[in-house]
Formats: structure tokens, C-alpha cells, sequence
């Protein structure tokens, strides 16, 4: 399965506000021909428990340094997290994110803190490509408040470009697999 850095979809919801972000970013990966219909929940969830495992590392570490500067950790751990039923409704928490945004193929979680608020968008779409296959893309928007955000962001930023890939590829395994 090949994932791509692609341009920013225009579909999406956060497309309106583009030229406002800082930052963004987006990474498509495409489903098997004939995959089943999927939940646009179903992707909300995957998303939760497809990071790679030295993703989940790094985060923990980000989240022991930056409790230090008083910026939002998420406060339960992962297991408290999932034991939830997460319905991906617009203002549910799953860990420091909150979901803003839900249509029937895109939702967007993120969080607004006083360094910089960011936006995650989880699109299922048909593949702009072959238009008989689904598509899924990640694009995250970082809008910075202040030189914290921006300080935050150096290391975050390579990290952020190698976590988002591993983990839709992880995402597209568990959706075709299920």
C-alpha cells in the first residue's frame, strides 16, 4: 500500500480557512478496489489505535515535557480512553484532542491551547485518481499564537512527518482488514 504526501483537499471542511494556517499538511493512501463501505466513525476509532508504537512513545515523552509549560496533555491514559464509547460526535474528547467537525466522510479533532491550536482532518473520499476506489486522507493545520507555538513546533514538525504516514498506513490495514 503506497501512502503520498498530496495537496490539501479542497473537499474538506478546513479548506475554507487554509491561507490562515501556519502549517499544513496532507498524506492519501488508497483502500483495495471493492473495500466494503465504511463508517466515517469507524475511521474516527481506527485513527485512536493505529499510531505506531514509537509514535506512542515520543507522545508520552511530549506530554511529560510539556506539563512542565502548562500546555494540554490529554489526562486519561490510553486504556481509561478506550474503554469509552467514542462515537466521534462533535465535542467528544479523546485524549487532548476534540473532535470539531463531522460529516458523513470527514471528521475533524484537534485543539485550541495557548500556544497554537491545530486540526486533524480524517477524509474518506472517493480516489481522485480511480474514481471506483476510496481514498483516505490525514491533513493537519497548525495556526501559531505566539513563539511557544513556533518553539514547540520545530522539534514536533519531522516527528509529525513521519508519525502521520506509519500511522495511515496502519489505518488503512485495520479498515481493510476488518
Amino acid at each position: 500500500m503506497k501512502i503520498k504526501k498530496t495537496e490539501f483537499p479542497e473537499k474538506s471542511v478546513l479548506s475554507q480557512g487554509k491561507k490562515d494556517f501556519d502549517y499544513v499538511d496532507s498524506f492519501e493512501g488508497e483502500l483495495k478496489h471493492g473495500s466494503r463501505n465504511i463508517d466515517i466513525t469507524e475511521i474516527g476509532n481506527v485513527f485512536f489505535t493505529s499510531g505506531p508504537k514509537w509514535g506512542k512513545k515520543m507522545f508520552a515523552f511530549r506530554n511529560k515535557v510539556v506539563r512542565l509549560f502548562g500546555l494540554k496533555t490529554g489526562s486519561e491514559t490510553e486504556k481509561q480512553q478506550m474503554e469509552k464509547v467514542f462515537k466521534c460526535e462533535v465535542g467528544e474528547r479523546m485524549g487532548i484532542f476534540t473532535v470539531f467537525d463531522k460529516t458523513d466522510n470527514e471528521i475533524v479533532i484537534g485543539e485550541d491551547d495557548k500556544h497554537l491550536d491545530f486540526r486533524v482532518s480524517l477524509l474518506f473520499d472517493e480516489n481522485k485518481d480511480h474514481l471506483d476506489e476510496k481514498s483516505l486522507t490525514i491533513s493537519t493545520t497548525v495556526k501559531f499564537h505566539n513563539w511557544l507555538g513556533v518553539l514547540y513546533f520545530l522539534p514536533v514538525r519531522p516527528f509529525h512527518k513521519l508519525i502521520v504516514p506509519a500511522m495511515l498506513k496502519n489505518m488503512i490495514g485495520k479498515l481493510e482488514k476488518r
